[in-house]
């Protein structure tokens, strides 16, 4: 059994840890508020943005097709964008989201598809290399707030590569938020953008283009897939923070738990050594 020196010295040490999971618990439940405001915040224009693209797609007005409308016949070369966090201690979202992409990288190898990944964050990353996988482009460090211009120049690679033909499709995976208990890892394609993505417009619209048809459509089918990666991001970001608020409490009421069993020992260690003092007082007297 321990000495009660050693077990003091256990207690302490744990009380220091839950003293700090305590601190990175209030840490997470303050930037989750400001997470999850930041996420419906955006809800809204990403909403918008994809009806206006749903009515120009449906449009008659013009014969031009732009090429993230346009489905390939082949699924030969994939593009996957993955949005993790770059820091741990947020439980399994990391590894959850880790676990679709590669069940969804294994299905794409044995139908004998090539990969290209984006990451998002410094835990996808990791993953990528470690999979051996060809990443084209990165970034990391983000922050506790999004910044749309961090986020354009790796996803423009992708979508670049997807114009020029190299890609057939590019699917994005991250966490979407859907309350503080509840987190859940989505696989979505991003290009082509199908008629389930944008979604079916309530009536036909018609429309004045100025300048032209073209750069209308083409500027506004970018703010949309840069809006989808955005919202994206903002939703990975309000999991991260509630994932690790849930985590600490749990690591919190652990530590608690510890520091009573260490607590219950050490009083019965002590109890034993008085005994044991006492009964050598008693056996010396009574030699005596």
């Amino acid at each position: 059994m321990a000495s009660g020196k050693e077990i003091r010295t256990q207690i302490k040490s744990v009380q220091n840890t839950r003293k700090i999971t305590k601190a990175m618990e209030m840490v997470a439940a303050s930037k989750m508020r400001k997470a999850q405001e930041r996420m419906r915040s955006a809800r809204p224009y990403a909403e918008k943005i994809r009806r206006l693209a749903a009515n120009l797609s449906q449009a008659n007005v013009t014969d031009y097709k732009h090429p993230f409308l346009v489905r390939k016949a082949e699924n030969k070369r994939v593009g996957l964008i993955l949005v993790t966090t770059d820091k741990g201690l947020c439980g399994g979202l990391n590894t959850n989201i880790q676990r679709v992409a590669l069940g969804a990288m294994k299905e794409w190898d044995a139908a004998g598809a090539s990969i290209q990944a984006c990451c998002i964050g410094n835990k996808g990353l990791g993953f990528m290399q470690r999979m051996g996988a060809k990443v084209v482009s990165q970034v990391v460090q983000l922050g506790d707030t999004p910044h749309l211009e961090n986020l354009i120049g790796p996803v423009k690679i992708m979508l670049d590569l997807f114009q020029k033909g190299e890609l057939d499709s590019v699917h994005i995976a991250y966490t979407r938020f859907v309350n503080t208990m509840k987190q859940e890892p989505v696989l979505d394609q991003l290009l082509p953008l199908t008629g389930e993505k944008l979604g079916t417009p309530d009536a036909s619209w018609d429309y004045l283009y100025e300048p032209d048809p073209q750069v209308v459509i083409d500027e506004l089918l970018l703010r949309y897939i840069e809006a989808l990666v955005y919202q994206a991001v903002a939703e990975n970001m309000a999991s991260e923070q509630s994932a690790r608020m849930v985590a600490m409490k749990a690591a919190s009421d652990n530590a608690k738990n510890v520091i009573g069993e260490l607590q219950l020992v050490y009083n019965k260690t002590r109890q034993a050594a008085i005994t044991k003092e006492l009964s050598e007082i008693v056996g010396g007297a009574a030699a005596v």
